[in-house]
């Protein structure tokens, strides 16, 4: 499986924030493929790993700076020089629900942070990666650019004050910024264990287990997929596409997938439909409907998805059946209610 036809961007310089975790590792994969002169990563290796970079650490133009988004120096060290900044560093939605105000502080706090300095820096462009999360639950479907935005979660509601900061920096400053909003990523390097855990690696491992999978609720509740590879070549097209300074973009497939679907397609790609969900009590501020409507980013940018979701699945089940031997007791590192795994610190 691979990702979309090249598109050129020598000559760039660019900076990612989150650069080892599961996105943005694949971001950096994917800038120094169309030929950047430079990825720059800046990460605290919370959720990201070195074993996510260890491609990119073999190109010369791959460089990494160890630190917190929240330091000065380190800001305005990992800005030097830098034409685009990809700002994906974040904790996630279930961390939200145990430390509610880390959440507010790296997410929030730490972009507008992340948006002064780069202003000082002067960089050409901002792209601050957001999530659906902001908008809630569907209140319409599919979901376009001016849904409302009713986040369920701290976590929502502070990428939606990164939103709000990152789109006032264009309007008050005249900064060249875009936000963009992924829907639901999946692919090879995805979190299962956890408060990073997402829904369809954790069902993967444990239907190679052996192990029946885990839906939370009703699993009528539904995520718009995309894979990551369309993921990362959508994002790598915002680093010199004209016109997009001040944009809000969706990016989601166009097509919803219930959990218990997913179970099913899951259960098939392994070869175990007999293992059939066990139901668990619905998650806190779980939404229970995601389908973006992705013709404002096609309209703007020429960009349409090309992996299918079957396809995606398969390709991650094959690639969880590779990584077996790295992680031999992967099942035992999943955290089933893993909102409150830190509730008793």
């Amino acid at each position: 499986m691979t990702a979309l036809a090249a598109h050129d961007l020598s000559g760039l310089r660019i900076l990612v924030t989150g650069g080892a975790g599961f996105i943005g590792s694949h971001l950096v994969d994917t800038l120094l493929a169309r030929g950047v002169s430079e990825v720059r990563v800046l990460d605290n290796f919370k959720n990201g790993t070195h074993h996510n970079l260890a491609a990119a650490q073999l190109d010369p133009r791959f460089s990494l700076i160890v630190g917190d988004i929240r330091d000065g120096n380190t800001r305005e060290h990992a800005l030097r020089n830098i034409d685009v900044v990809f700002h994906l560093a974040c904790l996630g939605v279930r961390h939200s629900l145990h430390d509610p105000l880390e959440n507010h502080q790296v997410n929030a706090l730490g972009s507008l942070l992340m948006l002064g300095s780069a202003r000082a820096a002067e960089v050409r462009r901002f792209v601050y990666v957001s999530t659906s999360e902001v908008f809630g639950t569907a209140q319409y479907a599919p979901m376009d650019e001016r849904h409302p935005t009713w986040p369920e979660t701290v976590y929502g509601g502070s990428k939606l004050a990164g939103e709000a900061y990152t789109r006032a920096y264009f309007r008050t400053y005249g900064m060249d910024t875009v936000v963009v909003r992924p829907f639901n990523t999946y692919g090879p390097r995805s979190h299962f264990e956890g408060d990073s855990g997402e829904v369809l690696p954790r069902t993967i491992v444990r239907l190679l287990a052996g192990e029946r999978p885990v839906i939370f609720g009703d699993g009528k509740q539904t995520r718009d997929f995309m894979h990551v590879y369309d993921t990362s070549a959508a994002l790598a097209l915002l680093a010199d596409t004209s016109g997009l300074a001040g944009e809000t973009l969706n990016l989601g497939s166009g097509t919803e997938v219930s959990m218990n679907d997913l179970c099913e397609a899951v259960a098939v790609a392994v070869g175990r439909p007999d293992l059939v969900p066990v139901h668990d009590i619905a998650r806190p501020g779980d939404v229970r409907r995601l389908l973006g409507d992705p013709t404002h980013t096609a309209s703007l940018t020429g960009f349409a998805p090309t992996v299918e979701f079957a396809d995606g699945v398969a390709d991650l089940v094959e690639w969880f059946k590779k990584m077996a031997t790295e992680n031999p007791d992967r099942v035992n590192r999943i955290e089933d209610r893993n909102w409150v795994a830190m509730e008793a610190v």
